[in-house]
């Protein structure tokens, strides 16, 4: 039995499960002790859950055994795998079903069991979610211990010249590189901060007035089409900025007697800008409705204009979740590859001047991990420790967020 049609027939069991569930506790009127223990729909649920329970153990269980015993190439264990396992699964399922069907009765808190079984999935999630997170942590933590191990933390954090071209033989020249991470950071700082410039302004002046200012017509026309940038692949992102406006600020600065390189991080920073507003737009557009009505009409009481509100008291209020937008704006700017590769380079300068190029830590990531360098070299082992401080630069960012929101969270509340 394909895998398709054995899901296909444990679904058919569980919905038979469900509708003959639900239309059983029709059955127990208020006097056999329906009322306070579960509507039909719950009671139906109860059987699914049940029903769908078992099969999921077994197939975890199954899963667990088939990777300690190593066996999936045997032709016994073949056999078993495909035709006594899903003869198991069908099984548990129905019998699952019969016993909770069974179950239906006057006495059985169908909607405590429900709330009980999306309470313990709510907390599996969470678990899964800190164990993955921790599990990133320490992959490159690991990693990156064995590349300090190869070259100094020092000249990693502290050097100014990025150059990990190592060789893969011991008798080729230029065997040792050069890992100063300030480069790759300074390029990144500069472009996010330019994207910034461009993407603050622009997209929260939009939120403010698609909620306080335009009319509903307006509003309906403008604010979807303003979306659609947000789903434009940064692919092509990367070719406007590579093919119209990195060649635009050469010319102008041509015209002007600047000398302005194609591959720019003024180039790059525009147009990740650009591609950035609809983030800070649309969030900072829900947190700007969601203040209440009746801090504006207090405000337009004393007098205040509208513009006066705008400013002193609904931005005030709706300060926190401008600052989350803005943070969650900044971490896609960060994490952003293809626009810089496209448009900036890999040019790895170390200069605050936006009309030349540089690069980023998340292009040089993706550059150190392509190739066929050896796992354990230091060339490789250097993408983990960048990425590690990318993380906690970010983590950084998050905690000094975290402060702001609180503080004037504290004061509007």
């Amino acid at each position: 039995m394909s895998f398709t049609s054995l899901i296909i027939l444990l679904l058919a069991i569980c919905t038979f499960g469900y509708w003959f569930g639900s239309k059983k506790a029709l059955t127990l009127g208020p006097k056999q002790g329906r009322v306070g223990r579960g509507q039909p729909h719950q009671f139906g649920a109860f059987v699914v859950i049940w029903g769908g329970i078992p099969p999921l153990l077994l197939f975890a269980l199954w899963s667990v055994f088939s990777v300690l015993t190593g066996e999936t190439e045997s032709k016994i264990f073949d056999q078993i795998d495909q035709v006594v396992f899903p003869v198991l699964l069908i099984l548990s399922t129905a019998l699952g079903c019969y016993a909770a069907i069974n179950k239906i009765k006057a006495g059985v808190r169908a909607r405590k069991t429900l709330e009980f079984v999306i309470y313990s999935f709510l907390i599996l999630a969470s678990t899964v979610s800190v164990f993955t997170t921790i599990g990133i942590v320490f992959s490159l933590l690991f990693e990156t211990l064995n590349f300090f191990e190869k070259v100094p933390v020092f000249d990693f954090v502290l050097g100014l010249e990025w150059s990990p071209q190592t060789a893969l033989r011991e008798d080729q020249v230029g065997s040792s590189g050069a890992f100063g991470a300030i480069p790759l950071f300074a390029g990144t700082m500069l472009i996010t901060l330019i994207a910034m410039l461009v993407a603050v302004p622009l997209g929260l002046f939009s939120a403010i007035y698609m909620t306080e200012y335009a009319s509903k017509t307006f509003r309906a026309i403008v604010k979807p089409i303003l979306e659609i940038l947000a789903g434009i692949p940064t692919v092509v992102y990367g070719f406007f900025a590579a093919l119209t406006v990195g060649v635009f600020f050469r010319d102008v600065g041509s015209a002007i007697g600047l000398d302005v390189v194609s591959e720019s991080a003024l180039a790059a920073g525009v147009v990740m800008g650009m591609m950035i507003i609809p983030f800070i737009s649309s969030l900072s557009d829900d947190v700007i409705t969601a203040v209440p009505q009746s801090l504006r009409d207090g405000s337009y009481a004393l007098g205040a204009t509208k513009s006066e509100t705008v400013l002193k008291v609904i931005l005030p209020a709706a300060l926190p979740g401008i600052v989350g937008a803005v943070l969650l704006a900044v971490s896609r700017a960060i994490g952003e590859t293809m626009i810089v590769v496209m448009a900036a380079g890999f040019a790895a300068n170390l200069t605050a001047n936006p009309l030349e190029a540089v690069t980023t830590v998340t292009v040089q990531i993706v550059g150190l991990l392509v190739g066929d360098q050896e796992f354990d070299s230091a060339k490789t082992l250097a993408a983990f420790a960048l990425a590690l401080a990318l993380f906690l630069i970010t983590l950084g960012l998050n905690v000094i967020a975290l402060i702001v929101v609180r503080k004037y969270r504290e004061k509007y509340d």
